[in-house]
């Protein structure tokens, strides 16, 4: 950019910084300007203004405003506006994309980078420039209220959306990734303290925030939990010693709002940076620590010199003027929601072909359960986004039906749903959960959200599912929810299951093109399904304090040597696959080096299809205690009838290495390694065996 530089450090002002594309230069002039600001203007860069009054507004309608923080008119720097939404921007009437975890069962990093600029696009087109939707904490058991918000539960598959996303977002605003760190149980967010080792904290719940630094993501969100007794908002060891330092982040941390930081001068101290939305403990008793030398005022310098290096770093991301607000929640954006949701919906159970159904062939069928009418796009919370509009499953399947006659009933008189369900040619219950029963946690009183301790579906829709199962030999169950349910009670009795998800505002579309095979089903489970809750990790909902174990998901289900009800990467299709060999390219590699492994996949079937290969990792030989295999590629391959496509996957060792937590070192040890290749993590699924040597 031209524009002349200021002759002296005391005249900076933040258009000197978007006039030189020299780095170098730039930290010289964001330091020129950091020494122009008073204490109270450094504290202002800091937090957020919201006062009270609108903080109230928004916790009734949150996203009818942004967030904003740090305007210095005096010395030109903007204000951050920061909005927020997994799913879609909070603000105004936005797309409503399928929930992130429905995200994370397309398996496909491309569509979540697509899915992310769209979002990026409409938080921009509407006034903000800082984007705080991409969630990418450890699903690490099924009852956590926020499972939805998230990708799944393994980080290798969790960094690579995450690097997406982020992606894809920045192409127009500045990302923040969170929450910083072991955030995973919904109702105990504020108080609970996670209790885990160094080498689990390192293997299992960072390297995915790490793929998002080395991405450049503009910011990170601390976590409102404790991790070994120490608030995240505090927590030197995560925010100073591995992000900042080892890490190497340039960008900004920022709290969870309202409560992410409990004392300033230990928020200070410990690398917090900015607090949000309002100047709370960053107030006035911080001021005057900070002039007493309690806090050292270098701590602010650096603060504030990382919010405006992404201040600096993003003004010139995209022009303003290409931002059209008419395109917010457009026929574009809502193409995608809709392919995203083809491609997240999982088909789980399908017996004596009652899927797809040949409209051909019916005359009727009736659609069964409250859910099949109700716009059902997930929590309330802070990921709350509201559509111009939701099409719902009846809908949907209404809209794509011909001939066929779509009967329905609500089922709250099983009396008058079940003559239908019998009468008709298939029946489809809709079942599942709703923003009452998980999502953000809002309310002891009005008990809205939180997590789930009985991972069954409601005893009525068990008994729903039952009723019309009797009645009619070709029942589908339409599941909706953010994670699993225990489906022990009822899965035997019906012929078809299919996982749509909270799918967004075209979900209804989608599974009506799914259910009539318009669309092969190509969704694969981002997480482990149970068959009984003891086969998981202990979970409690209001615990004080959490041991978080090296094992969880199939990792857990693996050396534990459980059966689970789908493994990891489940999911069937409407045609047929086989794998060919496993092959390695080197029998053997250095220590620093990379490895191919390849393999085919032939579509067996009769219809065009899309499969999600696999590639997983085994440590037979190794000194310390791993998982049986971890997942270190995939890839969707589209497929017609006949066809064979060759898919190859890079391993780097450094992906192979384990934490050493004497030396605080990541090793890679030098023995034999075991590829394999596959539709799921299930042993029956996996072709392979190829090995390779690092030496």
């Amino acid at each position: 950019m031209e524009g002349r530089l200021p002759q002296r450090d005391d005249q900076v002002t933040f258009a000197d910084l978007l006039a030189t594309d020299d780095p170098i230069e730039r930290e010289r002039l964001i330091a020129g300007l950091v020494a122009r600001m008073s204490l109270k203007e450094k504290i202002e860069e800091m937090t957020g203004n919201s006062g009270w009054p609108k903080l109230a507004v928004m916790a009734v309608r949150y996203g009818l405003w942004t967030f904003d923080s740090g305007k210095i008119a005096r010395l030109g720097i903007p204000a951050l506006r920061f909005t927020d939404g997994p799913r879609g921007v909070c603000l105004n009437h936005s797309t409503c994309f399928p929930v992130a975890i429905a995200r994370g069962a397309t398996w496909d990093a491309d569509l979540n980078r697509r899915v992310g600029s769209a979002v990026g696009y409409e938080a921009r087109a509407q006034g903000a420039n800082f984007y705080g939707g991409v969630c990418i904490n450890v699903l690490r058991h099924p009852g956590w209220g926020r499972a939805q918000e998230t990708f799944g539960e393994d980080p290798f598959h969790l960094g690579l959306l995450g690097v997406a996303t982020v992606e894809g977002a920045q192409r127009h605003l500045m990302a923040c990734a969170k929450h910083f760190a072991c955030n995973s149980i919904e109702e105990a967010r504020f108080f609970v303290d996670v209790k885990v080792d160094e080498r689990t904290l390192r293997e299992v719940y960072l390297p995915h925030f790490k793929k998002c630094v080395d991405a450049g993501v503009a910011s990170i969100m601390s976590a409102y939990n404790k991790v070994n007794g120490t608030y995240c908002g505090h927590n030197e060891h995560l925010l100073r010693d591995i992000l900042k330092n080892e890490w190497e982040f340039d960008g900004l941390v920022m709290s969870d709002f309202v409560w992410g930081v409990r004392n300033g001068l230990a928020a200070a101290k410990g690398g917090m940076d900015i607090e949000m939305p309002k100047r709370w403990r960053f107030g006035r008793r911080f001021k005057k620590a900070v002039k007493h030398g309690d806090v050292p005022e270098k701590l602010l310098d650096e603060s504030v010199t990382r919010i405006l290096r992404q201040k600096a770093r993003f003004a010139g991301v995209g022009s303003s003027s290409e931002y059209d607000r008419g395109r917010v929640a457009g026929r574009e954006h809502a193409e995608l929601a809709l392919e995203v949701a083809r491609k997240s919906i999982v088909l789980l159970k399908n017996e004596g072909g009652a899927l797809p159904l040949e409209r051909e062939e019916l005359k009727s069928i009736a659609v069964i359960g409250l859910l099949g009418a109700l716009p059902n796009i997930g929590d309330r919370g802070s990921s709350r986004v509201n559509p111009p509009y939701v099409i719902t499953p009846l809908q949907g399947l209404r809209n794509r039906a011909g001939a066929v006659d779509v009967l329905y009933d609500n089922a709250k008189d099983m009396s008058t749903a079940l003559p239908k369900a019998a009468g008709a040619d298939a029946a489809i219950v809709v079942a599942g959960l709703n923003y009452k029963q998980e999502g953000e946690f809002l309310s002891s009183i009005a008990m809205v959200g939180g997590d789930r301790e009985d991972l069954s579906l409601p005893t009525a829709q068990v008994e729903m599912i039952k009723a019309v199962a009797g009645v009619n030999d070709r029942c589908v169950v339409v599941l909706e929810g953010g994670s699993a349910v225990t489906l022990g009670e009822w899965i035997d009795y019906v012929q078809a299951v299919v996982m749509l998800w909270y799918p967004g505002m075209e979900g209804g579309h989608a599974i009506a093109e799914v259910l009539y095979g318009d669309t092969n089903p190509s969704g694969r489970l981002p997480f482990t399904w149970h068959r009984s809750v003891d086969q998981l990790p202990f979970f409690d909902k209001k615990a004080k304090s959490m041991d978080y174990g090296y094992f969880h998901g199939y990792r857990h289900f693996e050396r534990e040597g459980l059966d689970p009800q789908f493994p990891f990467g489940f999911g069937l299709s409407y045609t047929t696959c086989e794998y060919g060999p496993v092959s390695v390219d080197k029998g053997s590699i250095g220590k620093d080096g990379s490895v191919t492994v390849s393999s085919s996949v032939t579509n067996t079937g009769t219809l065009p299809g899309e499969e999600v290969a696999q590639l997983y990792i085994g440590y037979p030989h190794s000194s310390v205690v791993r998982p049986v295999k971890e997942l270190k590629g995939f890839a969707r391959v589209g497929l017609g009838p006949g066809d064979t496509k060759a898919v190859s996957f890079k391993v780097d060792t450094a992906d192979l290495a384990y934490y050493e937590t004497d030396n605080g070192e990541w090793i890679v040890e030098e023995m034999e390694y075991v590829a394999q290749v596959g539709p799921s993590s299930g042993d029956s699924d996996l072709r392979g065996g190829a090995s390779f040597k690092v030496e």
